[in-house]
């Protein structure tokens, strides 16, 4: 009998929406394998070695200025939530590492790992998206993205997710089985 699969979700959030994406996608992915080990974590508690043994890896993160956070990006949303009153709830603050630093030191893999890749983004004419730079350093990294990059979708540029958009990941994360 062979081991579980293992499955990986590695997410960045600022405002919880690509949490909870990234929580049902592992919803998803255990309710249509429910033997699977998944581990849901954010960039912040995600060491290199946690990809050793995935089967699976799952890595998202929200879309700034048409693609990737980057240390300046996560430093105007704080600014943009502060001046609203509102929480950022990135691990480690939005000056620690996210998920570009993250990518540039994932460890290489064997052919034959799956991957797939998704972002948080507005529902706007030219406003980007982060996944689809996701999957190209998944690629580099020589994991095997096995779907399209998705798009889950924000209302506003902090939230709260379009309706149903948590019922559409878990069905994502279910196909990636």
């Amino acid at each position: 009998m062979g081991s579980a699969m293992q499955a990986v979700i590695v997410y960045e959030s600022m405002y919880g929406n690509t949490r909870l994406v990234a929580e049902a996608i592992a919803e998803g992915v255990h309710r249509a394998a429910p033997d699977a080990e998944v581990s849901c974590l954010p960039v912040a508690d995600a060491g290199a070695d946690v990809t050793r043994g995935a089967d699976l890896l799952v890595v998202g993160g929200p879309t700034h200025m048409h693609g990737m956070s980057s240390g300046l990006s996560r430093k105007l949303a704080r600014s943009a939530a502060e001046k609203h009153g509102t929480d950022v709830e990135a691990p480690g603050g939005a000056d620690s590492p996210g998920l570009r630093t993250w990518l540039r030191a994932l460890p290489e893999t064997t052919t034959g790992t799956h991957a797939a890749a998704f972002d948080t983004r507005a529902d706007m004419k030219m406003s980007g998206g982060a996944a689809d730079g996701i999957a190209k350093r998944l690629s580099h990294h020589h994991y095997d993205v096995m779907v399209e990059p998705e798009g889950f979708i924000i209302e506003d540029s902090e939230g709260p997710l379009r309706a149903g958009e948590l019922d559409r990941a878990r069905t994502w994360g279910a196909s990636l089985v």
